[in-house]
């Protein structure tokens, strides 16, 4: 057995064949460094009394090992088989090819962003959306910054900085990351107004609130959540009526929003942002990355004096879109001009129609290629139901009926085991567990092949 006289030296790795391919694909100091890292820990173990000359063989290796692993990306490429469509934590909407192309081609070329091309002089990057929002959603004029907890917090700023908001306390809403909205209107600079109870508010209540210093009256839909039983709340038309009269703005955020009836696709019907601005609201906000099936994007579209005194407000500047997400967006509007077709162009809107007898043919065709390549490392797969849901906050109660993968093995443990195996792959594979087995929900999966690959690298 040989000691540390068996170790290569840094001069010697990088002088030798394996040590100069390495330096050309990750760059010389990358591999010092990983070089002086692997050394070490060889040292250490030849203390320990294991064999230098087989640590110097398993050298060149373990480095390629340890320079692949650091230049891989932390934004992979994942199989999203929750059973959530609109997964937060996993990017929520994937583009349509369109709007990917569109991204594309403004992420290598100048633009005409902000570039009048028919008279020379300076343009407005909002331009290329506005007309498109205004014929969608029949507001008067629109505007859009980098999402949605944004575009509150800029409507608010605009309309009651140091003046009072008005909200239901049924609609003091909460979601992820700590997004609460009381919180966000002191940000704003507004002072809150709660009225109502948390399951009944009524037109007087409004009405008793409204004084001098109200600036404007916020309504929320509560996307992700519902309160059921004995409620009351005040219909958007009469609330619009309510402030109208009052001379006050109404501000109806839609969170998630939608551009198109969901009941179209077998969803539950939820409110379009174009119902919203027909019912009399003076701004109405939405995501651009949720059921609308675009990019990160928050909306504001409204009265036309209202989206202009937005626009001259200093923090617009600080949470405006850059080229991409614009060209992005503009493809992903343009596809609303063709409803017929926009099933089968938009992701987000094809997965969440995806006919439950498609999804179980699918699982039935995969089961037993799963089964065969999950045998050898003691697990086992069967086609099962499942229950889908749309995630983002959008119909929190709604599920989708579904089909899928139940994987199993022995032990109490085994679905943590398989998970954290299947989170390992090169292309992570993400279910949910359930019931005592990992779930692969398969609503999202396009092609077969994609999972069975993944899968192949166990």
């Amino acid at each position: 057995m040989q000691g540390f006289r068996a170790l290569p030296s840094v001069d010697q790795v990088l002088n030798a064949p394996e040590g100069m391919a390495l330096a050309a694909e990750y760059g010389r100091l990358a591999v010092v460094t990983a070089l002086r890292a692997r050394l070490e820990i060889a040292r250490e173990k030849i203390r320990g009394g294991a064999d230098g000359v087989a640590l110097a063989v398993s050298l060149p290796r373990e480095i390629a090992e340890d320079l692949a692993i650091a230049a891989r990306s932390g934004l992979r490429p994942v199989l999203n088989l929750t059973g959530t469509v609109l997964h937060t934590n996993l990017g929520r909407a994937i583009l349509a090819e369109e709007a990917v192309r569109a991204a594309t081609v403004a992420m290598a070329n100048p633009l005409a962003l902000e570039f009048d091309l028919s008279g020379g002089g300076r343009g407005q990057r909002d331009d290329h959306l506005r007309g498109l929002l205004r014929d969608l959603t029949g507001a008067e004029d629109a505007t859009v910054v980098n999402n949605n907890a944004a575009a509150v917090l800029i409507a608010l700023n605009t309309l009651a900085e140091g003046r009072e908001a008005i909200v239901s306390r049924g609609e003091l809403i909460e979601i992820g990351g700590a997004f609460r909205m009381p919180d966000i209107m002191a940000r704003a600079g507004a002072k809150l107004v709660e009225i109502g109870t948390t399951n009944r508010t009524h037109p007087r209540d409004y009405e008793n609130a409204i004084r001098p210093e109200t600036g404007v009256i916020l309504k929320v839909h509560t996307s992700n959540y519902r309160i059921e039983g004995f409620t009351a709340e005040v219909p958007a038309p009469q609330l619009a009526a309510i402030a109208r009269n009052a001379g006050v703005p109404l501000l109806n955020d839609l969170g998630s929003g939608s551009l198109v009836d969901l009941s179209a696709f077998g969803l539950r019907r939820e409110p379009t942002v174009a119902e919203a601005v027909a019912e009399g609201a003076d701004l109405v906000t939405f995501s651009g990355d949720k059921l609308l099936g675009g990019p990160q994007a928050g909306f504001i579209v409204g009265r036309k004096d209202l989206i202009a005194a937005i626009n001259r407000n200093p923090l617009k500047r600080a949470v405006r879109l850059d080229k991409i997400r614009i060209a992005a967006l503009e493809a992903t509007l343009k596809l609303y001009r063709d409803p017929d077709r926009l099933a089968e162009r938009l992701p987000t809107l094809r997965f969440l129609a995806r006919p439950e007898a498609e999804i179980a043919a699918q699982a039935a065709r995969l089961s037993p290629a799963v089964d065969t390549l999950l045998a050898p490392h003691g697990f086992s797969a069967a086609a099962c139901q499942c229950k889908s849901q749309v995630g983002s906050g959008a119909l929190p109660v709604d599920t989708i009926a579904s089909a899928g993968l139940r994987l199993t093995g022995t032990g109490g443990d085994a679905p943590d085991r398989l998970s954290a195996r299947l989170r390992a792959l090169p292309v992570p594979v993400i279910g949910h567990i359930r019931d005592g087995a990992l779930i692969l929900d398969l609503r999202c999966l396009d092609r077969d092949e994609a999972l069975l690959s993944a899968l192949a690298a166990l």
